[in-house]
């Protein structure tokens, strides 16, 4: 099979590191040496920008941007809409420093996606074709839940980041939970123990599917007294033990998807109403019956409703719903057609996209119209309680859990911009889920997530305004037709600075696009529909 062959190739290349925490490596290629980016310079100016600087405030400029080294030192209003620039205002240029023109741009903090996946073996996908995905749509940091390829993979690549030795997203590694403990963690002692050895081998947080209560408990507060975050994907099989809230009340900082938040609030019942023959390996089951489950929670603005929102708002719990990776159930045609696939997606992750009984997240069995409307009314509910839960002090960060269910790295993040706006987020409100909300959510708010002196120079230029139409964050950017009659391309991130490195965003997605013409090319491969191969 064509999806093994290209995997096969991969995993030859992988270099195989020793761990501590985790058994062993089952992860991706390292990322090569860095061979993109200009700087970091002595004195760095951004001239005459838009800025919109993360915190909700409005729009301003024209400014001028100083960054010393990896720094932003300060921000300087030179002059007015429409009007010629101040130049008396202007900061001088020092000797050694560089310029970068940024009239009519929109400067944004660098965005931070709170659930991102290096890829791995399944996908078929290099740390490099992710790593450049990222940074070619504007995001500067990433959460790694579950640290897939490995903790000490993962906690390299972090620290190669960090030296900016690879082109890559800051990185934040987290464990899921067990992994590669000895044996089954079954007591609270063991689970103290596993959390005490990823603090002394440097995580920075564990990523839970749910566990017997006492084990929970245990773990939570071992990880709050070594200062680890945690997040959670209350899983089925594990959210009968406690949902989201009960978990929040042990400790917890902050969940993934939707998974436990529903069931906090279902009323004559305390599990899920499964179809009775359901099965949770089988995934169309898994997924299917999700569809149901906020219909079956108390109604929106009922007192239950209101009172596991307070509750929830009041231990500062933050909640990365990650809209844009179960898109597909409630659309399936828009996210297998979506236009970037054509060029931007390897042939070994197409494959995995596709229909099948053992690949996670490829459960199209049999999906139609019942199970998208159902989901389309899933949706609905579930971005209600998140708008709501916003408008009342929650935090909300983005997230795009990428590389399965045919989204894409990058591309599915701006998605969940897209979504985040549907639920009813101010695009300005967007941009702080994007910015600030994720890096208060990775405790790093002093570091980055604003515009402001003091802080890293993590930062985006983007040729339109994204206020008004998210889409020109896409690499493929958005349509207009100009005054000539003409159908053309706009928007697109134009620079992406990560502390104080300039990356030519679509230089970096260039490289990406001739990555998978290659692969394609080697394979013979052409992208095809489901049941359609030639």
């Amino acid at each position: 099979m064509i999806k093994h062959l290209i995997i096969a190739t991969i995993l030859i290349a992988c270099l195989a590191i020793p761990v501590q925490v985790q058994a062993q490596n089952t992860g991706v290629a390292d990322a090569p040496p860095r061979s993109e980016g200009e700087g970091p310079y002595p004195q760095l100016i951004i001239r005459g920008a838009t800025l919109i600087n993360g915190t909700g405030a409005p729009p301003t400029g024209p400014v001028d941007v100083v960054i010393e080294n990896d720094r932003i030192v300060a921000i300087q209003n030179v002059g007015y809409p429409g009007v010629p620039i101040n130049e008396s205002r202007r900061p001088e240029l020092k000797e050694g420093g560089r310029e970068l023109d940024a009239h009519g741009m929109y400067l944004l903090p660098g965005f931070v996606d709170a659930h991102g996946h290096i890829g791995g073996r399944a996908q078929g996908t290099p740390s490099e074709y992710v790593f450049k995905l990222w940074m070619a749509h504007g995001i500067t940091t990433i959460r790694d839940p579950g640290s897939g390829n490995g903790l000490d993979w993962t906690i390299l690549h972090r620290l190669k980041s960090e030296r900016n030795e690879i082109t890559a997203p800051r990185i934040k590694a987290y464990l899921t939970f067990g992994r590669g403990a000895e044996g089954p963690v079954t007591t609270p002692d063991q689970a103290r123990a596993w959390v005490a050895r990823l603090a002394a081998n440097g995580g920075d947080g564990i990523k839970f599917f749910g566990l017997r209560p006492d084990i929970m408990e245990a773990a939570l507060d071992e990880a709050q007294r070594r200062g680890l975050r945690t997040t959670a994907h209350h899983a089925q099989l594990n959210v009968a033990w406690q949902n989201a809230l009960q978990s929040a009340h042990m400790g917890l900082n902050s969940m993934e998807h939707w998974y436990g938040l529903p069931e906090s609030m279902l009323e004559g019942r305390t599990i899920q109403d499964y179809r009775l023959d359901y099965n949770y390996m089988n995934e169309q089951h898994r997924f299917e019956e999700a569809g149901k489950l906020w219909k079956q929670a108390a109604a929106p603005w009922s007192d239950l409703w209101n009172a596991v929102m307070d509750d929830l708002i009041t231990r500062d719990f933050t909640l990365v719903p990650t809209f844009n990776i179960y898109e597909a159930n409630r659309d399936l045609m828009r996210a297998r057609r979506a236009e970037w696939h054509e060029e931007y997606t390897l042939p070994s992750l197409w494959e995995f996209y596709q229909p099948s009984r053992v690949a996670h997240g490829s459960y199209w069995l049999d999906w139609g119209t019942e199970q998208e409307v159902l989901w389309r009314e899933n949706y609905r509910l579930w971005m209600t309680f998140v708008n709501e839960y916003k408008n009342r002090g929650g935090r909300v960060a983005a997230g795009s859990d990428s590389g399965f269910i045919y989204q894409l790295y990058g591309f599915g993040y701006i998605r969940e911009l897209e979504l985040l706006r549907e639920a009813g987020f101010h695009p300005l409100e967007v941009i702080r889920a994007a910015t600030l909300k994720g890096a208060e959510t990775l405790g790093m708010e002093s570091e980055i997530g604003t515009v402001e002196p003091g802080k890293k120079a993590d930062l985006i230029l983007v040729g339109e305004n994204p206020l008004q139409n998210l889409q020109v964050l896409y690499g493929t950017g958005a349509i207009r037709v100009n005054d000539d009659n003409e159908v053309v391309r706009v928007g697109g991130v134009a620079y992406t600075i990560k502390d104080g490195i300039i990356y030519d965003a679509r230089r970096l997605l260039e490289d990406v696009r001739e990555m998978v013409a290659r692969a394609k090319e080697e394979a013979d491969y052409e992208i095809y529909q489901p049941g359609m191969k030639k």
